[in-house]
């Protein structure tokens, strides 16, 4: 399978790290300095793997599947535009992965979370919060896997409908408290604070394998699908 990296940034440089392992041929690696390389790099590869910027991801998504070239799509907050995606997916009969997170143990957590919410969602007494850790790099705020979360939390548990990164007091808001520190891959918490004691749920991240493992796999599973999918639909966790 020939695969065109869409952006090479920390996390194109670790999709090529790991090629060979899984045995597949990374083709075209195109960043700013060469973008003008990406028209001929959709004639000649098998699928797109994008980790751009949020202002960039649904241009390019609409370009490689208008030229019939499936997209695993990790690059976050861009998702207000999806009804929009999914038409031009469907359109062009082409195939689409997206998630926050492509990290098997983060999805696992995912589940995890929303498990614990339906648990939590008639013990009022218990608050929810979550935080994000990442490197200084991240651009966006708070992360896109925090954001999944949070949004899973609140469509179990309907006492709370927004978040905010300011306000922790606020009786309908999930406060997420987002901290950037130097060399730390991804850490997430959900906690439940009550006035005597708390309960918390963490994934973290020792490296950017996790998330590259994961893209790889999702772009041999996508190989002659049609549709929008995420990592629910790859790794069979929908309930």
């Amino acid at each position: 399978m020939d695969i065109c990296l869409l952006g090479y940034g920390k996390m194109g440089k670790a999709i090529d790290n790991l090629a060979n392992k899984h045995n597949v041929n990374i083709k075209y690696r195109i960043s700013s300095a060469n973008a003008e390389e990406l028209d001929r790099a959709l004639s000649e590869v098998d699928v797109v793997i994008e980790f751009t910027r949020p202002d960039l991801a649904v241009a390019n998504i609409k370009k490689c599947v208008e030229h019939s070239v499936p997209v695993v799509c990790g690059t976050t907050a861009w998702l207000d535009q999806l009804e929009e995606v999914k038409d031009i997916v469907t359109l062009n009969k082409s195939a689409l992965i997206y998630a926050s997170n492509f990290s098997l143990g983060v999805n696992l957590f995912f589940q995890l979370n929303k498990y614990l919410a339906k648990m939590m969602r008639n013990f009022e007494q218990y608050r929810p919060i979550a935080k994000e850790i990442h490197h200084l790099q991240k651009l966006d705020k708070p992360s896109g896997t925090a954001l999944s979360l949070v949004n899973q939390l609140m469509d179990i548990n309907q006492n709370y409908n927004s978040w905010s990164l300011a306000d922790q007091n606020k009786k309908d808001e999930i406060f997420i408290d987002c901290l950037r520190s130097e060399g730390v891959v991804g850490t997430h918490y959900i906690k439940y604070e009550s006035p005597i004691d708390n309960i918390e749920i963490k994934h973290e991240a020792y490296s950017r394998d996790g998330f590259a493992e994961g893209a790889i796999l999702a772009a041999k599973w996508l190989q002659g699908k049609q549709g929008v999918f995420t990592m629910e639909d790859f790794l069979n966790l929908k309930q």
